[in-house]
């Protein structure tokens, strides 16, 4: 589904280049359970942003279901985000101005799809977690774990093939955090492919491979063995 070779993402200056990514060399197959983690610094969310189609790497070859990125145009691009990848951000990203219905409304606005379709879509998100009777209230209004919970809802409405969860339950507390991940999984098991950063090993338990990211560069790839 996902084949990064050899990507770099450097920034030049006067006299010297300084690296951000160096050399990764990554598949990821569809169906996967993906966890990212290394220090502060090691380059994990401008690796996800480049997997997120948010940002270019400085050079090497990124494939998405054999589509070279890399070649494409700033439009394909954005339409390859648009309908296959949902991004979930630590700090929310939640519209101020929108409820909570029309946050999680707003994919599908961009998607073109029809009125009647949208609004049995997000009523069964709504159903799904719990936020009907909040529907209407503003971002401001809610629990860090309740906004959590609508960009969840938001990013995973448009069924993306590719849920990115930048430190997902960074800012929550753990039974917060352990919902969010029982939704990972839950998610992951109906087919759908996700890649976390994050600095919690409890958070990484729920996935089923973890890479390990230091100085820009993969030190390590483990997957876990299932037990049979």
């Amino acid at each position: 589904m996902i084949k990064l070779k050899d990507i770099d993402k450097y920034v030049d200056s006067r006299f010297q280049r300084t690296f951000i990514l160096k050399g990764i060399d990554l598949e990821v197959e569809q169906g996967e359970f993906l966890t990212i983690m290394g220090p502060s610094g090691a380059g994990k969310s401008s690796l996800m942003n480049i997997i997120g189609m948010l940002d270019e790497p400085s050079q090497g070859e990124y494939y998405f279901f054999d589509e070279p990125v890399h070649k494409m145009k700033e439009r394909k691009k954005s339409e390859m985000h648009k309908h296959y990848i949902g991004f979930i951000f630590q700090a929310y990203h939640l519209i101020d101005e929108l409820t909570v219905y029309e946050n999680i409304e707003t994919p599908l606005l961009y998607k073109g799809v029809k009125s009647a379709q949208r609004k049995s879509m997000v009523a069964e998100m709504l159903d799904r977690f719990q936020m009907v009777a909040k529907k209407d209230l503003f971002p401001e209004q809610l629990s860090g774990g309740q906004q959590q919970l609508v960009g969840v809802a938001r990013a995973i409405i448009g069924q993306p093939k590719l849920l990115l969860a930048d430190e997902p339950t960074g800012n929550l507390h753990s039974e917060q955090g352990d919902e969010i991940m029982s939704i990972f999984q839950k998610l992951n098991e109906e087919g759908m492919t996700i890649i976390q950063v994050t600095h919690s090993e409890r958070a990484a338990s729920y996935g089923k491979r973890v890479i390990k990211l230091v100085d820009g560069a993969v030190e390590s790839d483990t997957k876990e063995k299932i037990n049979s």
